[in-house]
């Protein structure tokens, strides 16, 4: 397999990525349609483009089983100091992997990709693990063991005080990983996972839901916010969806491959199919139900955020409302409305009930009925 290699680089005080391959002609077309402003750079004689958090999940799709991406060579940096040095952190004190880590997350990687885990999942797996890799850069794969691992979590994790969830994100992917390099020190069986944090699930009130909704003057806007919230969609559902994946004559969406590989259902209101048929006749999108500016193309991760964030400012919200906080209110708002605990359950596409019983503990429906011992003094 050719190798496609990005380099991250600096240029006019802004971060450019460095796109280094052998000559093609098919790749450089298709990395041209999927990557606003690539082009040709004189000043470093190859093709580059701006930076963006997103850019590596669009190349996984592109390249899968045509070329080995590696892109050790990004940091993920994207601020610049007048000095034109990007802005130190954490990854940037860790050595670059060797040629056998290379191989090795190369073998990973086509065990993900043959055992069908989301782009997503191999993404953050392969990302988490070339970060533990790259702390124990002079240190061969067979040669680490358990110690490594809690020296890794108490002198990486915890010094740069990352989340639990990347530690448990380091766990899940070693235990994969080891799994397909079977001539190792480790056992599998004794790595722990942190303690889980039992946080409450941030919910909006249907008032500020109403006015987030309200806020896009932009039809496409609209109705991506209004499809996430009406059927309680995950951000990548959203984005996958098709034209055909709105079936209005039985007043359903279909969401095929959701988390976990799965297919499923759920009710739309003719309210909202009303909205989708209005952005349908102003968009004709083509293939996908929302598609970015080249016609084709699916609407990026890092522009739906950016649609949120300026509606959440426009609706004068004081939080630090994501995406997913619609699906939150989706589900509580069910739950408060009346609905069954496992139908909710089944909208969302949980896998365990446990997972769907967390609204109950942020409902006001019963709360409200409970009467205060201080009311009667």
């Amino acid at each position: 397999m050719k190798l496609l290699k990005l380099l991250q680089d600096i240029q006019n005080d802004k971060v450019i990525v460095k796109f280094q391959y052998e000559p093609d002609e098919s790749l450089t077309r298709d990395l041209k349609m999927i990557i606003p402003d690539f082009g040709w750079n004189e000043t470093f004689n190859c093709w580059t483009s701006p930076y963006s958090a997103s850019l590596k999940s669009l190349l996984f799709k592109l390249v899968r089983g045509k070329y080995w991406l590696d892109y050790t060579g990004l940091t993920g940096k994207t601020s610049v100091q007048t000095s034109h040095h990007v802005v130190t952190n954490h990854v940037s004190n860790l050595e670059k992997l060797s040629d056998e880590h290379v191989r090795a997350l190369s073998k990973f990687r086509d065990y993900l990709n043959a055992r069908r885990y989301s782009d997503s999942t191999i993404q953050s797996y392969t990302d988490s693990i070339t970060t533990f890799f790259r702390f124990f850069a002079q240190k061969p794969i067979s040669e680490i063991d358990n110690n490594d691992v809690i020296l890794f979590n108490n002198d990486y994790i915890i010094a740069h005080r990352l989340s639990a969830s990347f530690q448990n994100q380091v766990v899940n992917g070693l235990k994969l990983f080891y799994q397909v390099v079977t001539d190792t020190r480790l056992e599998i069986g004794l790595l722990h996972r942190p303690r889980r944090e039992k946080r409450l699930p941030n919910i909006l009130s249907k008032e500020e839901v109403k006015r987030i909704l309200d806020a896009p003057k932009n039809i496409k806007h609209k109705a991506m916010l209004s499809l996430i919230y009406a059927c309680g969609l995950r951000r990548g559902e959203l984005l996958h969806l098709t034209l055909k994946d709105i079936q209005s004559d039985r007043k359903i969406l279909v969401i095929r491959q959701g988390k976990g590989k799965k297919d499923r259902i759920v009710p739309i209101s003719m309210k909202l199919i009303e909205l989708l048929r209005v952005y349908y006749q102003l968009h004709k999108p083509q293939k996908w139900l929302f598609e970015g500016q080249i016609m084709g193309s699916q609407y990026s991760e890092k522009s739906l955020e950016t649609v949120m964030k300026q509606s959440v400012e426009k609706a004068k919200i004081d939080k630090p409302v994501s995406l997913h906080w619609l699906r939150h209110s989706y589900a509580t708002h069910l739950l408060e409305s009346g609905t069954d605990l496992r139908y909710i359950q089944e909208l969302l596409g949980h896998r365990s009930s446990r997972t769907t019983e967390i609204y109950t503990h942020v409902s006001t429906k019963n709360l409200e009925q409970i009467r205060s011992p201080f009311d009667d003094l």
